[in-house]
């Protein structure tokens, strides 16, 4: 897939003369999604309300659709994609693993499939995509694996243990999220997130004007989002290898940042002030 447009602002006028000029076979589709936003707007103010409405909409036409995929051989390739990215970035069997928006299981199914038994744990704001990743379960083969699909209402993540996971990995769900719902997200992240583990998250870049077009697809530029993950405790790399991949989006990977050291302890190995014998002062 080629990368997008970083210096577009599909919302002005002049851009969507020039896309429908260019596609004219579009133009019925996104009529059709912009009815669908403005009746979705007046029944639910809120984005995840209003987004969970889409994709219960698009899930009933197709699950595969749903998560952005056009044919059922991009969504396997896609779904091989993020695997082989993440287990080629260390992660192991023996990893417990987040994955925030798991959809129907596009790609998690094979880290189900490749990591130990209960590692696994997905989060959807859709209940009717997750049910489509449980008949991914059964197609698969692979209830013995006894994964977590659980539905949710917002990304405060509260229910989860604290310091649980190794790797938490968002695909294609900060593409559709206003910055307040991002922010929400890694305002808590990092409580369950290991000290050594790591957030990938992919997201639509930008190099000009930050937008979105209806409430379904948000860019930003690179520099919001790393600020807004250094405002939360985090360390943020842009994932320069993800570039290359055949997809559209771009990848952030953030990490918890290292705790400062306590004050030196005294001469002889003595405790400093307010500090225990061996362990840093808090």
């Amino acid at each position: 897939m080629p990368r997008k447009n970083l210096t577009a602002n599909r919302r002005t006028f002049t851009h969507r003369v020039r896309y429908a000029a260019r596609y004219p076979e579009r133009v019925p589709r996104f009529l059709a999604r912009a009815g669908r936003d403005a009746w979705l707007r007046l029944r639910h103010p809120g984005h995840v309300d209003y987004y969970r409405a889409v994709m219960r909409h698009d899930t009933a036409a197709s699950p595969e659709a749903a998560v952005g995929s056009k044919s059922h051989e991009r969504w396997l390739a896609l779904g091989a994609l993020q695997f082989d990215y993440l287990t080629g970035h260390g992660l192991r069997p023996g990893d417990h693993m987040l994955e925030i928006g798991c959809g129907n299981l596009r790609g998690g199914w094979r880290f189900i499939e490749y990591l130990d038994a209960g590692h696994y744990y997905g989060l959807d704001i859709s209940p009717d995509i997750l049910f489509a990743a449980q008949e991914t379960l059964v197609r698969r083969r692979l209830q013995g694996k006894l994964p977590r699909l659980t539905p949710v209402r917002d990304l405060t993540l509260a229910f989860l243990p604290e310091a649980h996971f190794r790797v938490v990995h968002a695909h294609s769900v900060f593409s559709h999220s206003p910055i307040e719902v991002i922010e929400e997200c890694l305002a808590h992240v990092g409580r369950v997130l290991r000290p050594d583990g790591w957030f990938d998250f992919t997201f639509d870049r930008t190099e000009r004007e930050e937008h979105h077009v209806l409430r379904e697809d948000f860019y930003y530029r690179t520099e919001t989002l790393v600020a807004l993950a250094e405002k939360h405790g985090f360390t943020a790399e842009f994932m320069d290898d993800w570039e290359a991949l055949p997809h559209g989006q771009s990848k952030l990977r953030i990490r918890p940042r290292a705790p400062r050291p306590g004050p030196a302890a005294g001469r002889n190995g003595s405790a400093g002030p307010g500090e225990v014998a061996g362990q840093p002062a808090v």
